[in-house]
């Protein structure tokens, strides 16, 4: 099955859109002289620093909820240029990324997250459910498979699982 990554011809011409820090969560937005009495400051959830990945703003939007005060989502990226220039800041611990993403497929993005010395896990997020592109996910570097039908169910545990070293799938229909 082919990925049609972004419909341009040119993918040159792809705008860059500046990722998104969580300011609540970021290791940017700490004072370092603020203590955990401090109600400004946030205190850390047990879990994982997470970089959220889709081109759909409702996507990143609902996964942020499904992910939030149990993992660190430290930063968003609306497309694979700006998720390479957010996790060499951020350094994340799990990045969750859509396969189909204008510009960079998210199977090209996990690569050249690979190439740069990335060592955050991978947890794809999609729609997509054929055999195929599960196989795909997983000579990208992903240890995790979520499709979106089941993000509010399965996120959470795909991520934390990830962080753990340890596979997950998200059943198929």
């Amino acid at each position: 099955m082919q990925i049609n990554n972004s419909g341009l011809s040119d993918p040159t011409t792809v705008p860059l859109i500046p990722f998104l820090i969580d300011e609540k969560n970021s290791d940017f937005a700490h004072d370092s002289s603020a203590t955990s009495d401090d109600p400004a400051t946030p205190l850390a959830p047990d879990g994982p620093k997470v970089l959220l990945v889709d081109d759909s703003e409702m996507t990143l939007s609902r996964a942020k909820s499904a992910l939030s005060g149990r993992c660190l989502v430290v930063g968003v990226a609306t497309n694979g240029h700006a998720a390479l220039e957010a996790a060499a800041a951020l350094r994340p611990d799990v990045v969750v990324l859509d396969i189909s993403m204008p510009g960079m497929s998210g199977f090209e993005l996990a690569k050249r997250l690979r190439a740069v010395g990335s060592t955050a896990q991978f947890v794809f997020l999609t729609v997509h459910e054929e055999d195929e592109l599960i196989r795909a996910a997983r000579s990208a570097g992903g240890i995790g498979y979520v499709v979106k039908t089941r993000l509010a169910s399965d996120l959470e545990l795909a991520v934390k699982e990830a962080w753990a070293g340890r596979p997950f799938q998200s059943p198929m229909s």
